[in-house]
C-alpha cells in the first residue's frame, strides 16, 4: 500500500498520432485508368514498327516502347498520389517503405509485341500494406481492358461490346478443363516436372498468353494457368482481377500471392479445380 504522502497523478493522454487516412478505391481506380491511358498512348507508335531490342540483365528484351510506357503511368501517379510508392519492372522502386504501393509492367509480353501479337498487355496494380485492392490489365492495341478492385466485380471494357461484368465458368474437373502457359523455358527442371504431371491431367494445353491469359480465364475462356517465375509485376494486378471474377489464384502451395512470394501462380476459375490442380502439383 502506498503512504499518504505518495500522490498518484490520473493519467491524461496525450496527443493520439495521426490516423493513416484510408484510400478513396474509386479514386485510385480513375488514376489507373488514366496511367493506362498514358501507357497506351506512349505503346501504340511501336506496335508493328520497326524497334531495337535490348537484353536486360536475366535476358529478357526490353523497348523504349517498355520504358516510355512505365515513365508516362509513373507521371500520372506521382501526380495524384505524392506520397505512394512505385515499383516499376524497368525502373525499379522510388518510396519504398509506403503503406500504398503501385506496381507497374508496362509491357506484359514483350516478346509479343515486338513479333506484332496483340497479347501483351499493361499491368498496373495498388497494394494496401502489401496486399492488392486494385488491379488493372490493360490491351492497347485491341483495346481491351479488365478492371479488379477488392470488393467488387472485376469489369471487362472492349470497344466490341462495351463494360461487361467478367465471370470465370465454372469447371471442377481436371480431366475438362483447359490449361494455359506461356512458356517452359524458364522453368527449374522441378517445377517443370510438376508442371507436366499437371498438363497430363487436364484435357487440353494452351501456349503463350502472358498476362492476357489471365484475362480470359477471367471471362471463362479458359479454366486454369499454373505458371512459375513471376515477379510482383507480373502477378499483383491480376489477383483482384481473378478473385473478382469470381476465380482464385495461389501461388501453387495455395498461399496468397504477398511481396516475397516464391515466383509460381496457380489461377483457376473454379475453387474446385484449384484444390484438385494444387494436389497434382504437390504429388498428390
Amino acid at each position: 500500500m502506498l503512504p499518504s504522502s505518495a500522490l498518484v497523478k490520473p493519467f491524461t493522454p496525450g496527443p493520439m498520432p495521426p490516423a493513416m487516412p484510408n484510400l478513396d478505391l474509386q479514386l485510385a481506380r480513375r488514376v489507373a485508368e488514366a496511367a493506362a491511358d498514358a501507357a497506351a498512348a506512349a505503346i501504340r507508335p511501336h506496335f508493328r514498327r520497326p524497334l531495337a531490342v535490348e537484353r536486360k540483365g536475366d535476358t529478357s528484351p526490353v523497348t523504349e516502347a517498355d520504358r516510355a510506357a512505365e515513365r508516362a503511368m509513373r507521371l500520372v501517379l506521382r501526380e495524384a498520389f505524392p506520397d505512394h510508392g512505385i515499383l516499376g519492372e524497368e525502373e525499379g522502386e522510388e518510396r519504398g517503405g509506403a503503406r500504398f504501393l503501385w506496381v507497374l509492367d508496362p509491357i506484359d509480353g514483350t516478346k509479343s509485341f515486338v513479333t506484332g501479337r496483340p497479347t501483351y498487355a499493361s499491368l498496373i496494380a495498388l497494394l494496401d500494406d502489401g496486399v492488392p485492392v486494385l488491379g488493372l490489365l490493360s490491351q492497347p492495341s485491341l483495346g481491351e481492358r479488365w478492371i479488379g478492385q477488392q470488393g467488387e466485380p472485376t469489369r471487362f471494357f472492349s470497344p466490341v461490346g462495351g463494360p461487361a461484368v467478367a465471370r470465370c465458368r465454372p469447371c471442377r474437373d481436371l480431366a475438362e478443363a483447359e490449361l494455359s502457359l506461356t512458356t517452359l523455358d524458364l522453368f527449374s527442371a522441378a517445377d517443370r516436372a510438376r508442371w507436366e504431371r499437371l498438363a497430363a491431367a487436364v484435357a487440353q494445353v494452351t501456349w503463350g498468353g502472358d498476362a492476357y491469359a489471365h484475362g480470359l480465364l477471367a471471362l471463362g475462356c479458359i479454366d486454369l494457368i499454373a505458371e512459375a517465375t513471376y515477379k510482383i509485376w507480373d502477378w499483383a494486378a491480376l489477383v483482384p482481377i481473378i478473385e473478382g471474377a469470381g476465380g482464385v489464384i495461389t501461388d501453387w502451395n495455395g498461399r496468397p500471392l504477398r511481396p516475397g512470394a516464391d515466383g509460381t501462380v496457380l489461377a483457376a476459375g473454379d475453387a474446385r479445380l484449384h484444390a484438385a490442380a494444387q494436389a497434382v502439383l504437390a504429388g498428390g
